[in-house]
């Protein structure tokens, strides 16, 4: 089996539920490490690149909730 493919279950909506709670922890973990990140002084370019997404991308998930929790963040 490849990393790619889903292993054998007897219920589809298990291997569904895991996929969300997959989904869940990754964004959970891209929220701390921007924040750790912005939090450090990184800028949003150099997040962006990091997680191979664009600036605007990386601006427009993140921005208002950084804000909100505080993170003084760099323009450039």
């Amino acid at each position: 089996m490849s990393a790619a493919e889903v292993p054998p279950s007897r219920e589809p909506a298990d291997a569904l539920a895991a996929v969300v709670a997959l989904r869940r922890l990754a964004d959970q973990l891209e929220d701390a490490a921007v924040e750790e990140a912005m939090r450090t002084g990184w800028s949003w370019p150099q997040v962006a690149e990091a997680l191979g997404i664009t600036r605007q991308a990386v601006h427009k998930k993140h921005a208002k909730r950084l804000i909100a929790a505080g993170v003084k963040l760099r323009r450039r």
